[in-house]
């Protein structure tokens, strides 16, 4: 065959199929590509709706974006109840070290606030060249390419999915249509997982609201605050829990129960500010939200303030129709994510509840003490009118006995027993005016309660007797100097006297005010009289004296002072 027998095609035919060729395998290659990216996009889809706990399904949703467009760097901010910035920012890509060197990650201004007010897709080459943009801090890394898409969840916008850096130099409308249907698919699997979330924790706190309200009514009353707070702070991790309650001062609260952060340093503290959160709550009823950003000048104590900013508080009211207890405040930490509308509700719940529960074991108590005051009034009478009455008869009736005795030995035993039996119905006063009166206050029931501690480890408790009005005469500084002096005799005579026998005398006369310790003891050692000199000096500087009379068959002290002595402020020891 010769040269002019080889077969060829024109130039321009030719051309034309090379191009339809080459057309072919990049199509086939998008095809190809497309395939790629949409297994890419399944697999995402497969990783999130993997998981059903929130914190981690937003993180997938963050990592799935990431690895779907090649992104150097994702985040996925969730849109706080304000709806105008963001409540938390979950990120990837940037290191613990780097995020903590910025400092406060972002609440939602420039693009990424554009993006919260107009909740359509936005995608840009460079970042800084778009004029929303706000800049970044200092240690910032360098982003420049930007895709950012929102999330709905039941028609809202639940947050948003921020990208920066593409690896491939920019991103693509295919890039923003993957990432869209992406966001898609995130927002029915964010909707479930916090359906889920939400089921829990409402059935957490439903539980907990049962056993504490069963609980208060079995805890003392000094106890029962700190078991709210205890369990509130359980529910609430990571939290700082208080409740403050009135005081008798106008627009003062006190801290009566503190747990977590910094909670032995709240205890017993007290807040002017009625413009507190907590105050807020207990004027106008319902739980309140903290609304202040920043330190103010009169810091509330049942916030956490750090770097001139409060967290996110919500407070409800512990109250009933009858009264008011106080509020109860459940504290965060600046940057932490704000309380749902659900975790103000349980609150509420809870704290109405507790409050019904304190309320009926306050009745309760008022129940049984009145219950108690008439058992108490009951036996006071029977003690005065038939034990006495008995008593002061037999004495009369061993009087009448002494006048026909011709025997002095003989008289003198009856009038012995006579006195005993005086003594015993002094005694019996005593005990009478303890029961029937609640005084706590009062001089007599401050003596009473000293003999009660010091003769704890005695067999037979010392005599306790009250001559004149103790009550209306002995007040103020010379009371608390009374009570001293009562427990340091006492204390000798418990500790050391090794007596069988011990009595208190507490009198008042026109003039002067005396108590009499007298025991059967051993006697008060020289060495081990110092505490008794500390007695001789109080009475001298009010005008008194101390009389002593010690031996081996038993001790005599006698703590003297007058009536218009010096007032001293001394208190007792």
């Amino acid at each position: 065959m010769t040269s002019e027998d080889h077969l060829s095609f024109p130039d321009a035919p030719r051309v034309e199929l090379d191009e339809a060729i080459a057309e072919l395998i990049a199509q086939a290659e998008r095809v190809q590509s497309s395939q790629g990216r949409l297994r890419g996009l399944l697999r995402a889809v497969e990783t999130m709706v993997g998981e059903i706990e929130l914190p981690v399904v937003l993180r997938r949703v963050v990592e799935a974006a990431v690895e779907l467009v090649d992104a150097e760097f994702g985040a996925l901010g969730v849109i706080g109840a304000d709806r105008s910035s963001l409540d938390q920012f979950i990120h990837v890509g940037l290191a613990a070290g780097d995020a903590a060197a910025i400092g406060h990650l972002p609440r939602g201004h420039g693009v990424l606030g554009a993006l919260i007010a107009n909740p359509e897709p936005i995608r840009l080459v460079h970042l800084e060249a778009d004029p929303r943009a706000a800049g970044f801090p200092s240690h910032h890394p360098r982003m420049d390419s930007f895709l950012g898409v929102p999330i709905t969840v039941r028609g809202d916008v639940f947050g948003n999915i921020y990208l920066t850096n593409a690896r491939r130099g920019s991103f693509s409308a295919e890039d923003e249509e993957l990432l869209r249907a992406l966001a898609s698919t995130a927002g029915f699997v964010i909707q479930n997982a916090r359906l889920f979330d939400e089921a829990r924790t409402r059935a957490a706190w439903m539980t907990a609201t049962a056993e504490l309200s069963a609980a208060i009514l079995s805890t003392p009353p000094d106890k029962v605050f700190d078991l709210i707070a205890g369990r509130v702070v359980d529910l609430s991790a990571g939290t700082r829990v208080t409740i403050v309650v009135p005081t008798d001062e106008v627009d003062v609260l006190r801290v009566a129960a503190a747990r977590g952060p910094h909670e032995l340093d709240l205890l017993g503290t007290t807040s002017i500010d009625s413009g507190s959160i907590a105050a807020r709550a207990m004027e106008h009823g319902g739980v309140r939200v903290a609304t202040a950003p920043h330190v103010s000048s009169r810091p509330d104590p049942t916030l956490l303030a750090g770097d001139q900013e409060t967290g996110p508080a919500m407070a409800a009211p512990m109250r009933t129709r009858q009264r008011t207890w106080g509020a109860l405040t459940v504290a965060r930490a600046p940057g932490e994510r704000e309380f749902t509308a659900l975790e103000l509700e349980v609150l509420g719940d809870l704290s109405s509840q507790a409050s019904i529960a304190l309320e009926l074991s306050r009745a309760r108590s008022e129940q049984h003490k009145a219950i108690l005051s008439d058992e108490r009034a009951r036996i006071a009478r029977d003690l005065h009118d038939h034990v006495i009455q008995q008593i002061f008869g037999s004495g009369l009736t061993l009087q009448s006995v002494a006048l026909t005795l011709d025997d002095a030995h003989d008289r003198s035993r009856v009038d012995q027993v006579i006195g005993q039996l005086d003594d015993a119905i002094a005694q019996i006063r005593t005990v009478i005016f303890a029961i029937s009166t609640r005084d706590g206050s009062s001089l007599r029931h401050r003596l009473i309660d000293v003999v009660a501690e010091l003769s704890g480890a005695l067999r037979r408790p010392p005599a306790l007797r009250f001559a004149g009005p103790v009550d209306n005469t002995i007040t103020g500084p010379l009371a608390e100097d009374v009570v001293g002096v009562t427990r340091e005799l006492l204390s000798n005579s418990v500790r050391h006297a090794r007596a069988h026998t011990i009595s208190l005398d507490v009198g008042v006369t026109e003039r002067e005010v005396s108590v009499i310790v007298t025991d059967d003891g051993t006697g008060i050692r020289s060495d081990r009289r110092s505490g008794l000199h500390n007695l001789a000096e109080r009475a001298g500087a009010r005008g008194g004296a101390l009389t002593l009379d010690t031996g081996p068959d038993g001790t005599r002290v006698q703590w003297r002072v007058p009536l218009d002595g010096h007032d001293t402020e001394e208190s007792a020891p």
